[in-house]
């Protein structure tokens, strides 16, 4: 209950529960989506105790909690009275008509990514952290492939990622404000042993492309994109006395075979070649891109982009095995932070107390999780973040031009996280490579931020 009173204060500060249409949290952040922007006021929602910071954007409040979101989120859910699938009656949205530009839609793209993907990463991180031990187990400690360890960690990673398309189901279809059930049920047709990768499949007559759907993204994706506006037209005209059992009986006899027929081979296609694309520029260009995107992830994650861009390291690992790009450019940002954070803290002498929290913050973001960093340490210090983006843009050129690779897709990548650079062979040839850059990020933002610091007091002192 540490949160209960940070959760009264933010809750005044939001225009209280009538002011509300969405609840959510992210890795790091609780996300209140209002209906009002005037009843918001941000001045004291940051000056609130336990609060890191705010970003206000596209219908949201995103209030910057750190890795204890999810108490932070159950504790306003108690003082609140929130309940899900529940809409305010206060004034709507509309009324107040946010500029519509790129990054409007942008920002509205990320975080509908992350209230989809956010709640399936910890079983993700499980499952692929879990089979790089087995790998090492089996490679390096003589356990046979057939013993039953091996057997049960395997099963734990295929309960991880097998049933992908099941997971991403239930969390769309809940973000879409439909039974969740009924997203999961869609999840649990697709990879079925009687659908996924079966031959000969026809409905009515029409034949069914053989397709995979283990570990898919997209096809579930477009299914349940469908299965909304299906469920939607039924809600409307459907009379209340039979709507509960029509409502998804129609709605899956139109939904199943399309899926099945058109979205769900499309969708194949179109991750196979999001893949490849991928895999062509970090293998052409790889050098180059690498050290740009590591540079600007801090940003990315301070506005909240870096969901918008998650499917495409979860289709990554779906389709290619690996992802070259979206947790390799984490990695290196988040341990760059920390660096630059605990050059900031060695380098304060007065204030005991504040140098010990922000090297606290430091920590945190080696193993992760950076918006304590950024916000209580960085963002104040602009000049320090050169010194970040100067062991980014190191560590970058080594992880692009040797191609690094993360086996994992999920969560926060850092030091704790190291077991998903292990191949799904067991070799730890990518593993001393991620050892090599995590070493450069965090040595090269360290000496940059600190010689930055260094210029910055002798010019205060003369």
């Amino acid at each position: 209950m540490k949160y209960i009173e940070m959760s009264k204060q933010v809750l005044e500060n939001v225009g209280g529960i009538e002011n509300l249409n969405q609840v959510e949290h992210c890795a790091t952040r609780l996300r209140l989506h209002y209906n009002s922007k005037k009843l918001i006021n941000e001045e004291a929602l940051k000056g609130i105790e336990d609060v890191l910071g705010i970003v206000n954007k596209a219908g949201q409040v995103q209030i910057i909690i750190g890795p204890n979101v999810n108490e932070a989120y159950n504790d306003f859910l108690d003082v609140s009275g929130w309940k899900e699938g529940q809409n305010s009656g206060g004034a709507s949205a509309e009324e107040e008509p946010e500029e519509k530009k790129a990054m409007y839609y942008v920002n509205k793209f990320g975080s509908f990514m992350a209230a989809i993907f956010m709640p399936i990463v910890p079983a993700l991180i499980t499952g692929g952290m879990i089979l790089a031990i087995r790998n090492l187990l089996i490679n390096y400690f003589g356990v046979s492939m057939e013993s039953g360890t091996a057997v049960i960690m395997t099963a734990i990673f295929s309960a991880g990622f097998t049933f992908l398309p099941i997971y991403i189901g239930y969390t769309m279809a809940k973000r879409l404000k439909m039974e969740p059930i009924m997203g999961a049920f869609l999840g649990g047709l697709l990879v079925s042993s009687s659908i996924s990768g079966v031959k000969g499949l026809s409905f009515l007559g029409i034949g069914i492309p053989t397709v995979d759907y283990a570990s898919s993204v997209l096809p579930i994706m477009l299914g349940v994109g469908l299965m909304y506006f299906v469920d939607r037209f039924f809600q409307k005209y459907l009379p209340d006395t039979v709507r509960y059992f029509l409502k998804p009986l129609f709605t899956m006899t139109i939904v199943v075979p399309v899926t099945l027929i058109a979205l769900g081979p499309v969708g194949t296609i179109l991750s196979t070649y999001v893949g490849m694309g991928i895999t062509q520029l970090m293998n052409t260009i790889g050098g180059v891109a690498m050290p740009i995107f590591a540079a600007v992830y801090p940003y990315m994650v301070m506005l909240g982009l870096d969901k918008a861009i998650m499917p495409i390291g979860f289709n990554s690992v779906a389709t290619l095995g690996y992802d070259p790009a979206i947790m390799i450019m984490g990695f290196i940002s988040n341990l760059c932070v920390g660096g630059s954070a605990l050059a900031v803290a060695t380098t304060m002498k007065n204030d005991k107390t504040k140098k010990g929290m922000i090297a606290s913050f430091g920590v945190t973001a080696l193993c992760g999780v950076t918006e304590p960093a950024f916000y209580g340490s960085l963002i104040m210090r602009p000049r320090v973040l050169i010194g970040t983006a100067i062991g980014a843009v190191s560590a970058g050129l080594v992880a692009g031009i040797f191609g690094l690779k993360s086996y994992v897709m999920g969560g926060c990548p850092g030091l704790f996280t190291a077991l998903f650079f292990v191949d799904k062979q067991g070799s730890v040839g990518n593993l001393i490579l991620a050892a090599v850059v995590a070493i450069i990020a965090i040595a090269v933002s360290f000496v940059a931020s600190k010689i930055i610091l260094s210029k910055m007091e002798a010019k205060e002192v003369k």
